[in-house]
Order: C-alpha cells, then sequence, then structure tokens
C-alpha cells in the first residue's frame, strides 16, 4: 500500500477506511463479529488510517474499531471526532453541538477508553460549534497533545477563516469535508487553502454515498434507517437527473478495465499528494475493490477528460438536508 503524509508528519495509507457505515447512517448496524473481521482484514491488506467517531452510534462505533484493531494498535492510526452535545457517560443525544473545553476533554478521556488506547492519532472538530470561539477549541486540543492524549488535531466541515483562526493556536493536521465528482465544493476556497498551511485533506463520501459506484439508480430503494432518504440528491428525480455523471465514469472505467469506484477514487488520489480518502463499506469485496483505485493510473488525458464532461454537467440536489447544512458552516 502507498502512503501518504497528512500535515508535517502523519504518515497513512494512501487510502483510509471510514468506519461509520458499519453501525449507523446506511441502515441497521452489521454484525459485529463479521465487522471485526473487516477491519483486520483492512490492515492485512495495508490500511493504516481508520476513521471513527463517538457520534457514530453514539459510541458503539468507536467500541468496535477498538476492539477490533487493539492487537495492531501500533500499526495504525486512529482518528475520532468530538463537537456533539453528547452525554459522554449515558449517550443521550442533546441537539447541537457542543466544543466547549471541558466537554472536549471529557470526550477525549471516553474515546481513548473506548478505542482501547493511550493517545488518538487525530483527535477532529466534528462540527464547528457557534457559541464556543475556535481558539478556546484549539487550545483545548493543545493541551490534550501536550499531555499525550492528542497526538494531532482535525477539523471537519469548517471554512476557510475558522481554519485559520485554529492554525494559528494549534496547527491543524487535516481537514475533513465531502469532495468527489459528484460534489466538488472544496475547489473554489479550500483546497487552495489547504496546500498554503500545508494542512492535509481526508474526503468523506468520496463515492458520492454510493452513487458513483454505478450500483444505485432511481429505483434503488434504502433502508428506512438510512440517511439518503433525507438527502436531496438522493431523491428519485436527482438520481435519474444525474446519472450523467456516472454514465462518464462508467466510460472512463471501462477503458481502463477498472470499476467505477476505483476511477472515482483515482480521480480523487490524483487531485493533490496529501489527500487521503476514507471511502467506507460492510463488504470484504467491495474493500478490496476500492483499494485497486491506489493502483489505477488515470493519465493527464483522462483527467482532462474527466474535468471537461463533469464541468458541463449541472448536479440535481443539495449534498445534504437543509438543517444539516446550516451546521457545517460552509
Amino acid at each position: 500500500m502507498q502512503k501518504r503524509t497528512l500535515g508535517k508528519n502523519l504518515e497513512v495509507s494512501a487510502l483510509g477506511l471510514g468506519c461509520m457505515s458499519m453501525t449507523t447512517a446506511y441502515g441497521p448496524a452489521a454484525d459485529k463479529e463479521e465487522m471485526i473481521r473487516m477491519l483486520r482484514a483492512a490492515h492485512d491488506l495495508g490500511v493504516t488510517h481508520f476513521d471513527t467517531a463517538e457520534a457514530y452510534g453514539p459510541f458503539a462505533n468507536e467500541e468496535l474499531v477498538g476492539e477490533a484493531l487493539q492487537p495492531v494498535r501500533s500499526e495504525v492510526t486512529l482518528a475520532t471526532k468530538f463537537g456533539f452535545d453528547i452525554d459522554v457517560e449515558t449517550g443521550a443525544r442533546r441537539s447541537g453541538t457542543n466544543s466547549r473545553p471541558e466537554h472536549v476533554k471529557a470526550v477525549a478521556e471516553a474515546s481513548l477508553k473506548r478505542l482501547r488506547t493511550d493517545t488518538i492519532d487525530l483527535f477532529y472538530q466534528h462540527r464547528v460549534d457557534p457559541n464556543v470561539p475556535i481558539e478556546d477549541v484549539a487550545g483545548a486540543v493543545k493541551e490534550l497533545i501536550a499531555e499525550g492524549k492528542v497526538k494531532h488535531f482535525g477539523m471537519s466541515e469548517a471554512a476557510v477563516q475558522t481554519i485559520r483562526r485554529a492554525h494559528a493556536v494549534q496547527p491543524v493536521t487535516a481537514v475533513q469535508s465531502e469532495y468527489s465528482l459528484f460534489y466538488r465544493g472544496p475547489e473554489a476556497e479550500l483546497l487552495p487553502a489547504l496546500e498554503e498551511l500545508g494542512i492535509g485533506f481526508v474526503p468523506f463520501s468520496p463515492l458520492g454515498a454510493g452513487f458513483l459506484t454505478g450500483k444505485i439508480d432511481e429505483k434503488t430503494t434504502f433502508d428506512p434507517s438510512d440517511f439518503r432518504n433525507l438527502v436531496p440528491r438522493f431523491s428519485p428525480e436527482a438520481r435519474r437527473a444525474n446519472m450523467a455523471l456516472v454514465d462518464l465514469v462508467k466510460s472512463v472505467a471501462e477503458g481502463k478495465s477498472a470499476t467505477p469506484a476505483q476511477v472515482a477514487l483515482a480521480w480523487l488520489l490524483a487531485q493533490r499528494p496529501w489527500i487521503v480518502p476514507i471511502p467506507g463499506t460492510t463488504k470484504l469485496h467491495r474493500l478490496k475493490e476500492n483499494l485497486g483505485a491506489v493502483d489505477l493510473k488515470l493519465t493527464e488525458g483522462d483527467l482532462k477528460h474527466i474535468d471537461e464532461v463533469a464541468s458541463g454537467l449541472k448536479l440535481e440536489g443539495a449534498r445534504l438536508p437543509e438543517a444539516v447544512l446550516k451546521m457545517t458552516g460552509l
């Protein structure tokens, strides 16, 4: 597996593994023992970067990742997140965000226990808290780093000016936001700013929540608990309108003897050398398929063709429900 560096010195596999779907968001939680085998297989296949969060469950995802990777803890990096208003003792969800310094530190202590580790490799603010100055948040993480409980500071779905303010207090190693051929918002301001500041980028939903795999069309039905039922971009009408993008990816894949998912991930990897996508899956054969993207070479001609055609498409539907978009800070 090829390696990439986030920030100044966090070396990780070129593709990480997003673990959220193993316990939440895309339907009922998968079988625990099967997911433990999946996580260990990912490590055996060369994945060294695993992404989780207290909010996934809550808590169930961190517990799963901690148990699965405890035997190889020294060989992997673990990323988790704070920032939602969740009772760290009971798991009760309150509304909104909570990045008060005392809460950030309490979340860190609880996450360390669930992850069965002495230190968190990458600790993201999951969503910007409008009620807490970002300097105070960065200062809290800086103290956790000084104590050895956290190694690196990350931010998720944050605006460029917020990232700059945080970075001035505690250097930010990685920023996580949605980015794929299905959503190219970060290209305008975020990517240039990260390049300037020397911050790595970790795109979530690099396969457009499954849309770019070519396995979803307007007739696809999702489990009632699948979050895509609430996403405007996944309405049947939007899916029908957006199939032209899938057709583009499929056509490139056919010419490369690859799959659409591999092309979509290879495209992301080709954008910057400090981009580390974290596709998620609960199926071993999909994991292996995704990892094949690391060795797929898209030529300058391929990239130009993809960009020219994709730029001419008008994609329908917002990437998230309006209420969720308001929490992103973007």
